[in-house]
Parts: C-alpha cells; sequence; structure tokens
C-alpha cells in the first residue's frame, strides 16, 4: 500500500512522518484491499490539522480530520475518527457468517 504525505505551511519531524506511517499500515490492514493512503499535514496559525484518506478497492474512501495545537493529538483524533468509521463499514455476508460460526 501507498501512503502520501502531504505538507502544507508545515514542516514535519520525520519521527511525526514515522508514527503517522505505523498507524496509516496498522488500520489498512482492517480494511480489505486497500490501495493507498494520504496524510495531509496543515498549520494555520496556533491550530495544526491533519487529514488521513484511506482508499479501498470498491469501497469509499474514509476520510478524517483532527486538529489540536500539535501534530500529535491531531493525528490521534483522526486515526479515532477513522477507526470509528472502520466499526460501521458494511461487512459482507460471508464475513457475517464467520463471525455467527465462532459464536
Amino acid at each position: 500500500m501507498e501512503i502520501i504525505f502531504h505538507a502544507h505551511n508545515a514542516v514535519i519531524s520525520d519521527n511525526m512522518r514515522l508514527r503517522a506511517e505505523r498507524v496509516v499500515r496498522k488500520l489498512s490492514r482492517r480494511i480489505t484491499r486497500a490501495v493507498d493512503a494520504i496524510v495531509r499535514f496543515e498549520q494555520d496559525g496556533p491550530i495544526r490539522r491533519v487529514e488521513v484518506m484511506l482508499h479501498a478497492s470498491g469501497k469509499p474512501a474514509l476520510v478524517a480530520e483532527g486538529r489540536g495545537r500539535n501534530y500529535g493529538p491531531a493525528l490521534g483524533e483522526a486515526i479515532d475518527r477513522i477507526e470509528s468509521q472502520l466499526r460501521h463499514v458494511k461487512r459482507t455476508p460471508k464475513a457475517r457468517a464467520k463471525t455467527l460460526q465462532r459464536a
């Protein structure tokens, strides 16, 4: 899976880029046929904004945004929102049957 980073009026440290990459790869394991992800860092005065967009083949893109005074908390907020969206993604009948068999 390809991860694309954009920085708009922002300077992103290598540690933050590495953290974002690790978290996005972890999230991509939960979605089938993940194609790519776009992580956008923006700075507007004192507010830092992080937007995460996950693309999967045959599914609508998952998009979440986090805001904060630093990039770390903003990234955490965006990831929490993506995880929330992943919990609500419609599962196929085959996947539902597997979970029923385990129960």
